[in-house]
């Protein structure tokens, strides 16, 4: 089964060490942030800006697949409605709602990524 949590992390992990001087930030919560905003259309770790994380529509639906109960919880969340999901479901959007799950759960796995670098 895939792990969103534990991707997303990962990919929050090396985004930093490649791109972020931890050292310079002094306010854990002001880097935080900063990381919601740049990581929310980076597609390396949402697939937000393009709308696919995975470029593949069969990689995607193999993850949503293996988690319905997380795509309703993302989309309760984020107050995406029945009928939007019913569209990306009717259409095969597996993508779209991939992406989804990534943006829901970005804040959260910064939070945790963060505690591992303080």
């Amino acid at each position: 089964m895939y792990d969103y949590r534990e991707a997303i992390k990962e990919d929050i992990r090396n985004y930093i060490i490649k791109n972020t001087d931890w050292e310079e930030h002094t306010n854990r919560n002001d880097l935080e942030e900063r990381l919601q905003d740049m990581l929310w259309t980076e597609d390396s770790v949402t697939g937000n800006a393009s709308g696919s994380y995975t470029f593949s529509r069969s990689k995607a639906q193999e993850y949503i697949l293996d988690n319905l109960d997380l795509l309703e919880e993302a989309c309760a969340g984020l107050g995406t409605d029945e009928a939007t999901v019913g569209r990306w479901l009717l259409a095969s959007d597996f993508e779209n709602m991939d992406v989804t799950i990534r943006c829901y759960l970005l804040s959260q796995c910064i939070h945790e990524v963060s505690d591992e670098f303080d």
